[in-house]
């Protein structure tokens, strides 16, 4: 495998990683929990999926061919209480990966040096994508700390529990 096969191989797996923490902390939380603000300055859960939905979409939409901040996206809309229920919240979080997704399926290799727009500054496919795997996981993370702050001890680590690392080293690599 080539390296920019590599490239493209690995930029999907960290996303769909990324989405999956995502799924998994949401899936601890009851459904009130996604419209809580710790703050009104704060956004909730619910709003954090409305803005990578808008970024997503708008994004990955037309990807090589138009800009990716589209005249229809309304962003500061996707920090305002707008969806009700988690139903909505979970079909907006699913729209915007499978945009994203779909988008880097169609890529190929010889596409990585191409030149697109975003915010008509132009980046290259690579760069594009490595924007997006800097911008998604920081909002993924906001979204697993608000579930872990919901939660508290009833949170299921996603990753190595707390005081946790020995049990998960002995485990991993046996007794050394």
């Amino acid at each position: 495998m080539d390296t920019e096969s590599k490239y493209l191989a690995s930029a999907k797996q960290q996303f769909l990683y990324y989405k999956a923490l995502g799924d998994q902390a949401m899936a601890q939380l009851e459904p009130q929990m996604l419209f809580m603000q710790p703050n009104e300055e704060s956004n909730s859960i619910a709003m954090i999926i409305q803005h990578l939905h808008g970024n997503m979409v708008s994004r990955w939409t037309n990807f090589l061919t138009t800009d990716g901040e589209k005249e229809w996206r309304q962003r500061d809309a996707e920090f305002e209480v707008v969806l009700r229920d988690k139903a909505a919240v979970m079909q907006k979080w699913e729209e915007g990966w499978d945009t994203l997704m779909s988008t880097l399926q169609e890529l190929d290799n010889n596409q990585l040096s191409t030149l697109v727009l975003i915010r008509n500054e132009a980046h290259t496919v690579t760069e594009a994508i490595n924007r997006q795997l800097a911008h998604y996981p920081y909002h993924v993370g906001q979204i697993v700390l608000y579930a872990k702050q919901l939660l508290g001890n009833k949170f299921c680590s996603l990753s190595i529990a707390k005081n946790k690392s020995q049990d998960f080293n002995r485990e991993k690599f046996g007794s050394r």
